[in-house]
């Protein structure tokens, strides 16, 4: 196998974001439902036999050094290939949206080298070298969606039912680090159970971190704001700057403020990499 083509890596939603509590190392408790969407980068790989890794950027630039080729380095350090890759990513999946881009991508990364390469890596590995790239990636290795606890990397499979969202993301982005640093962050709400999720699966809990992402990024407050006057309860995802709402009816958003990016999605089953 010489080049694998249109590799799919799709965004999540968190359906709601719970801060628990803060261990002594620092790091946040959470509790939250990843919830994968269609809404997708595509990855392309093609196979260097040089052992180089170089990535090209199909829609707008990238950071240098970015999670896809650190995902292939780490893959490389973990197995001992002696392989290279050359990655065309073509962007769709916003960044700084709370939405899980870079992550994914990571992840179809492992998952496309793994076969490419020929190393027959159980799951389990791939997701021990995730970890290290972000608490994220192994959520979308496991291919599933799941409660998260711990600091996310305790993953339970949940069922979600078909549903179709809006997804509102203003131009300016959020940092994760800024939002989790803030003194004003609410780190105490109550343990949840998933049972209690399931009988209010997309109007269970809030987001914890929404009230300071708005004071730290105003447009947050205006995007929820506008999507009120569409009849749409909507929240933010993640630690990112978009909103999403479920659309139980038909919306008209062709009238969105200028820069707002507005996408109708509609929620997974299953990753579209299952099977690998």
């Amino acid at each position: 196998m010489q080049a694998i083509y249109d590799v799919s890596a799709p965004a999540k939603l968190n359906l709601f974001l719970h801060v628990t509590g803060r261990r002594a190392d620092g790091y946040h408790l959470l509790q939250s439902v990843f919830m994968l969407i269609d809404w997708c980068d595509q990855l392309h790989f093609e196979v260097r036999h040089d052992g180089a890794l170089s990535r090209e950027d199909l829609t707008w630039p990238l950071p240098q050094d970015d999670l896809v080729l650190r995902a292939a380095r780490a893959l490389q350090q973990a197995s001992g290939c002696t392989l290279g890759a050359h990655i065309g990513v073509a962007k769709s999946v916003p960044a700084q949206a709370g939405m899980g881009g870079g992550s994914s991508d990571a992840a179809s990364t492992l998952l496309a080298l793994n076969r490419l390469w020929n190393l027959k890596l159980p799951r389990e590995k791939l997701a021990h070298i995730g970890l290290s790239l972000g608490a994220d990636v192994p959520f979308f290795l496991g291919g599933e969606n799941a409660w998260i606890e711990g600091v996310g990397e305790k993953t339970t499979p949940v069922a979600l039912p078909p549903a179709r969202f809006l997804i509102a993301k203003p131009p300016e982005g959020l940092e994760t680090a800024l939002i989790f640093s803030d003194p004003a962050l609410q780190r105490n709400t109550e343990l949840a159970i998933i049972s209690g999720f399931a009988s209010n699966v997309y109007g269970f809990g809030h987001n914890d971190l929404q009230p300071v992402a708005q004071t730290h990024c105003p447009a947050i407050r205006h995007t929820i704001d506008w999507m009120a006057t569409k009849g749409l309860q909507a929240r933010m995802t993640g630690s990112g700057s978009a909103v999403f709402a479920q659309l139980a009816h038909a919306v008209d958003w062709q009238d969105a403020p200028k820069g707002l990016l507005v996408k109708e999605c509609g929620n997974l089953e299953r990753h579209p990499l299952w099977g690998w």
